[in-house]
């Protein structure tokens, strides 16, 4: 008797997990659920920085942008800078 208790035990155990993740499965949370989430996790993740870090622009730490290319006056000047260029062997 008491192995038929300990089986229709292991029995229920095992159908309700497969309903649970039959649920899980099928379970679809609304987008707005997904954007809360997110907004969420971006905040927890940045708790230890302070919340006013976020709203507060700091007086004189403008960055400065500086310029990545350089013009060029004159297609001779590029065309010298291309000879001066060589391509390393392949291997």
């Amino acid at each position: 008797m008491k192995i038929a208790k300990v089986w229709i035990t292991i029995v229920f155990f095992l159908f309700v997990l497969a309903e649970l993740y039959q649920w899980l499965v099928g379970f679809i949370l609304p987008l707005p659920i997904y954007i809360l989430a997110g907004a969420f996790l971006a905040i927890a993740s940045n708790y230890d920085r302070g919340i006013g870090v976020l709203f507060r622009q700091v007086a004189g730490k403008e960055e400065k942008v500086s310029p990545t290319a350089t013009l060029v006056e004159s297609i001779e000047a590029l065309d010298e800078a291309k000879n001066d260029y060589v391509l390393p062997p392949r291997d």
